[in-house]
C-alpha cells in the first residue's frame, strides 16, 4: 500500500483525522512490529469518529483488539456499525494493509447517564511520588517506541530479572505531551510497560498480545498529571506459555482511571 503520511510520533498520530492513511515507521514498534497499544489506540480513533456521526456525546467504555499478524506495513483503518442504540453503540474495527486484516477490533461507546449508584475501585498502591523514583530506559533497538515515554518504576520488579512476582508497578508519560491523558493516549499508555510475566524470567522471551482489552474509568476525564501508575499483574499463566494479564491505573491523587486485561503467549524464537 503506498504511504499517505510521513511517519509521526504517537501524539501526532492520536491528535489528526483517524480517515487518514498511517505510516507504520519503525520507530513506533513494540515487540516485533507496530505497536499494539497503539494500534487500538488508533482503531478506538477511528472508530469513536464513526460513533460520533451516530450520536454525539459518546464516550469510550470499552476497546478491544485481537492481533491475527504483525503490522509492518503502511495500515489504514476501517470501521463498521455493529449496532446504535439508547444505550450503547458498539463499533467494528480493523487494520489492513494489501496483505490482509492485521488487527481486528471492537469498541463500546454509552451515553452519560446522570445516576447514583454504588461504585468501587481498587486502591492504589504504596508508590512514591514519580519525581523519587528512577528513570527505566529501554534500549530502543528492542522497542523503539520506548523513546516517547518516560517510565519510572516502582519497588524491586524489573523485567528479566528472575523475580519470584510477576508483576510491575511503574509510573508512566507521554514525553512529548504535558497534557493529562484522554482516553486515546490512555488506551495507549496501557499497553507500554513490558509485559508482567517478564517479571520473573531470567532469561530474554518475547511476551507478544494476542488480545488487549481497555476500559477507561469514570475518573480519566478528571485527571490533572500526564503521568499515571500502572500495576500490571499476570493473574495466571500456563506451561504451553500462554499468559492471562491485569493492569490498573491510577493518576497522582490517588483515583483509579481505568483498567485493561491482556492475553500473552510466550515465544522464544
Amino acid at each position: 500500500m503506498t504511504s499517505t503520511a510521513s511517519p509521526l510520533s504517537p501524539v501526532a498520530l492520536l491528535d489528526r483525522s483517524s480517515g487518514e492513511g498511517i505510516a507504520a515507521g519503525s520507530h513506533l514498534h513494540g515487540f516485533g512490529g507496530f505497536h499494539g497499544g497503539l494500534t487500538l489506540a488508533l482503531l478506538a480513533s477511528a472508530m469513536q469518529d464513526a460513533a460520533g456521526e451516530v450520536a454525539p456525546g459518546l464516550r469510550l467504555q470499552s476497546a478491544t483488539a485481537r492481533f491475527l499478524r504483525p503490522i509492518g506495513d503502511d495500515f489504514r483503518l476501517e470501521t463498521s456499525l455493529l449496532r446504535a442504540g439508547r444505550t450503547l453503540t458498539t463499533l467494528g474495527g480493523r487494520a489492513v494493509t494489501e496483505k490482509g486484516v492485521h488487527v481486528e477490533g471492537s469498541a463500546v461507546f454509552g451515553h452519560p447517564q446522570p445516576a447514583d449508584w454504588q461504585s468501587f475501585a481498587p486502591a492504589i498502591p504504596d508508590a512514591p511520588p514519580p519525581e523519587e523514583c528512577d528513570v527505566f530506559v529501554i534500549p530502543p533497538e528492542f522497542v523503539a517506541i520506548s523513546t516517547y515515554l518516560e517510565i519510572r518504576p516502582v519497588g524491586p520488579n524489573r523485567p528479566y530479572a528472575g523475580g519470584a512476582e510477576p508483576e510491575l508497578i511503574a509510573w508512566i508519560r507521554i514525553l512529548e505531551d504535558e497534557r493529562p491523558p484522554d482516553a486515546l493516549r490512555f488506551v495507549f499508555l496501557m499497553d507500554s510497560l513490558a509485559p508482567s510475566y517478564a517479571a520473573v524470567l531470567s532469561t530474554l522471551a518475547l511476551v507478544p498480545t494476542v488480545e488487549l482489552t481497555v476500559r477507561p474509568g469514570a475518573h480519566l476525564a478528571q485527571a490533572s498529571s500526564p503521568w499515571i501508575l500502572l500495576r500490571a499483574r499476570t493473574r495466571s499463566a500456563t506451561a504451553e506459555g500462554w499468559v492471562d494479564e491485569e493492569i490498573d491505573a491510577w493518576g497522582r491523587d490517588g483515583a483509579h482511571l481505568g483498567s485493561a486485561q491482556q492475553l500473552r503467549i510466550v515465544r522464544t524464537g
